[in-house]
């Protein structure tokens, strides 16, 4: 059982007051568990990149992150820049602003910019921020995000109002249904939360208590 969660789960640090020791750290724990990727701030991915070669854990680096607010330019950028430092991972923030305009097209268009430049080189998860909005709206997101090529839908930032629910997960699952990748992230603290999550049918899960987590199964 520790095994096959540890599998699904990125070993997450994004806290802005991340030193070197701390990423040091967390990639030796990814490397000791077998995590399936370590996610970092881009700062750090040539770094975590050196550290984890030819272990099997990839690195995961995040885009638009938190407010998903950049333009669409320069997520561009951001991957193209993590891509080149070793991510194999990238987690991009929707324009959350855009979709409660209902702005579909430029959503559309910013995902997939980032799943273009991203292409045979990089999976592309797209934050929906699912605290923000309503239900409408989260389907709305699943369905664009799909539609533009991404490879997973994720949860949350963990950095807003809320973190990982089973019912969003549930629903996102119901919108883009059994092929398309579901990671619920934020808040999942316990072996108890993890397996909620997997069972409510997220296909990844991001924690920055992996360890704890797999401790308890």
């Amino acid at each position: 059982m520790a095994e096959n969660l540890a599998a699904i789960i990125d070993h997450t640090l994004l806290k802005p007051e991340a030193s070197e020791a701390d990423i040091q750290k967390l990639c030796l724990e990814a490397k000791d568990h077998q995590f399936k990727s370590v996610c970092i701030n881009p700062a750090w991915v040539k770094y975590a990149s050196d550290l984890l070669a030819n272990t099997g854990v990839a690195v995961c680096t995040v885009v638009g992150f938190p407010l998903g607010a950049n333009t669409s330019q320069i997520k561009v950028q951001e991957a193209q820049a993590a891509i080149k430092d070793g991510a194999s991972e990238i987690d991009m923030v929707l324009n959350i602003g855009r979709l409660k305009s209902e702005d579909f097209a430029y959503v559309y268009d910013d995902i997939a910019g980032v799943v273009k430049a991203c292409q045979g080189q990089a999976l592309v998860k797209v934050i929906i921020e699912a605290c923000l909005l309503d239900k409408n709206e989260k389907v709305r997101a699943c369905e664009i995000a799909k539609r533009a090529g991404a490879d997973f839908v994720k949860t949350s930032t963990g950095f807003s109002i809320g973190g990982a629910t089973v019912e969003d997960v549930k629903l996102m699952r119901a919108t883009v249904g059994p092929d398309m990748g579901v990671k619920a992230s934020g808040g999942i603290r316990s072996l108890e939360d993890a397996q909620d999550m997997v069972q409510a049918g997220a296909s990844r899960l991001g924690a920055s208590s992996g360890v704890e987590i797999i401790s308890q199964s």
